[in-house]
């Protein structure tokens, strides 16, 4: 018997990215140059990011779909691959000679490492496994004198509702109760009042479609059954890490809501039909109402506004007057210091500073020493070349997330004065970068916390010379 070679994963099969590669290539000055040509790019299960010359559509025509079917085909025959290699999302470079001769490089996936976004280039690094961001780890404060607001009425709330939909069928206290075991708190007795009119479901409804519409103006929202009750805490609210590192949380002294990311009594209910969630708020803030109704941006990552102070002032339409707070006189605990806003790191420095993003600057570069003191600087986001000497960030003993331009990581990693207080890092890149020499980086910031790094596959393959 004749031994067989192994079939490669698909994944690994140059054919598998030929057409891509050849798509690329189609726009590549370097390549209409007769000179070795270097491509890059992100194809994930869910999407991509190519940098391709897409044709314009006639004069009067939207695009088509047939318009971009060669790039959908091509990209289609690799998102198989990566299906059936178990992987969601890779990123590639590859470097193609005058002959044809092609170097493709395969890079990561690491689970240390959150994908770029539009590149090929690695996003945030998680040096320490299972991290979060500070803001995420903030819960609400106590609030032991809050109180129902007067409006709350629980006999008006179930007499309105009963009338507005006097064909619904409402929740039992069992699966009321089921409710309150699966998320582990007691339901306010507003929410319990609502179920008991009706408990939303599909299958009540029947071939009556408009039912959905007479509930969502009977309730103020599009309400979820029971079992689609959930706690919005903070872990319900997902944020990348170069992005919830620039948050803060801050709760003014007269604030209805607390300002933090989410909370063991928040209990989302309802969605106002473009994605944001409305939650019967159980912590409120110094001059909240408990059982007020907020409302959670799907634009946000932090925070909540209050929509009415019950349930009660939700299903009659009487929205809330009060104003969401104020911190005066207070300097903010994000400053940034570019030439749009802030003029120096002076002016951002202050006791209260946590995060400090430096981006475009026309100016000599800065110094860090204004907030090498400050005890509660925690993130620091330089764009590349605004730091006047990048080994004053050795001195910032507190930050956990740390976002340079490659060659400041260069300087700290060579003087061996990457500050070890971090739990993730970032690389900014700006411009047609080769991503190689970032993974490298990456690489080295990932071996300093002993974390997995970006694998580097590398498969070999023929596209013909230049036609």
């Amino acid at each position: 018997m004749v031994d067989q070679k192994p079939t490669l994963p698909s994944i690994l099969d140059f054919a598998t990215w030929e057409p891509v590669l050849r798509l690329l290539l189609a726009g590549n000055a370097e390549r209409h140059a007769a000179r070795s040509a270097r491509v890059a790019g992100r194809i994930g299960r869910r999407g991509w990011s190519l940098a391709l010359q897409r044709r314009m559509p006639p004069p009067g025509r939207a695009s088509q779909v047939e318009d971009m079917q060669e790039e959908f085909d091509a990209v289609k025959r690799v998102q198989s691959a990566l299906a059936d290699a178990g992987v969601d999302d890779v990123s590639f470079t590859a470097e193609v000679q005058p002959t044809g001769k092609t170097t493709l490089r395969l890079l990561g996936p690491s689970p240390a490492v959150e994908p770029g976004i539009g590149t090929p280039h690695p996003g945030a690094l998680i040096l320490v496994e299972g991290a979060l961001p500070q803001p995420w780890r903030c819960p609400p404060d106590p609030v032991p004198g809050a109180v129902p607001a007067p409006s709350s009425d629980l006999e008006l709330l179930e007499r309105t509702l009963r009338e507005r939909l006097p064909d619904a069928i409402g929740a039992t206290d069992a699966e009321i109760a089921a409710a309150e075991t699966r998320l582990g708190i007691t339901l306010p007795e507003e929410l319990k009042v609502l179920y008991r009119v009706t408990r939303s479901r599909w299958e009540d409804w029947g071939d009556d479609y408009e039912a959905v519409q007479r509930e969502c103006m009977a309730v103020g929202c599009e309400l979820f059954t029971l079992d689609g009750l959930y706690v919005a805490d903070a872990s319900s609210r997902h944020c990348r890490w170069e992005f919830a590192a620039m948050e803060a949380v801050v709760t003014p002294p007269d604030a209805a809501v607390q300002g933090v990311v989410g909370s063991p009594g928040w209990i989302a209910f309802g969605d106002n039909g473009g994605g944001d969630r409305l939650a019967i708020d159980l912590t409120p803030g110094p001059r909240g109402y408990m059982g007020q109704i907020i409302i959670l941006s799907h634009e946000e990552n932090i925070g909540a506004s209050l929509v009415a102070d019950s349930l009660t002032d939700l299903v009659l339409n009487r929205h809330s007057k009060r104003g969401g707070g104020s911190a005066g006189d207070q300097p903010s605990a994000v400053a940034r210091v570019n030439i749009r806003s802030l003029p120096s790191i002076e002016a951002a420095a202050h006791p209260g500073l946590e995060v400090l993003s430096i981006g475009v600057w026309d100016a000599e570069p800065l110094s860090l020493a204004p907030v090498t003191e400050l005890p509660r600087l925690r993130t620091l986001t330089a764009y590349p070349g605004t730091l006047a000497d990048p080994l004053e960030i050795a001195e910032l003993t507190g930050l956990e997330f740390l976002e340079l331009g490659p060659e400041e990581w260069r300087t700290l990693l060579d003087a061996s004065a990457v500050p070890r207080s971090l739990s993730a890092a970032a690389i900014t890149v700006h411009g047609n970068q080769d991503t190689l020499p970032i993974v490298a980086i990456a690489n080295e910031l990932l071996a300093l916390w002993d974390r997995p790094p970006i694998i580097q596959t590398v498969i070999e393959g023929d596209l013909g010379p230049m036609p």
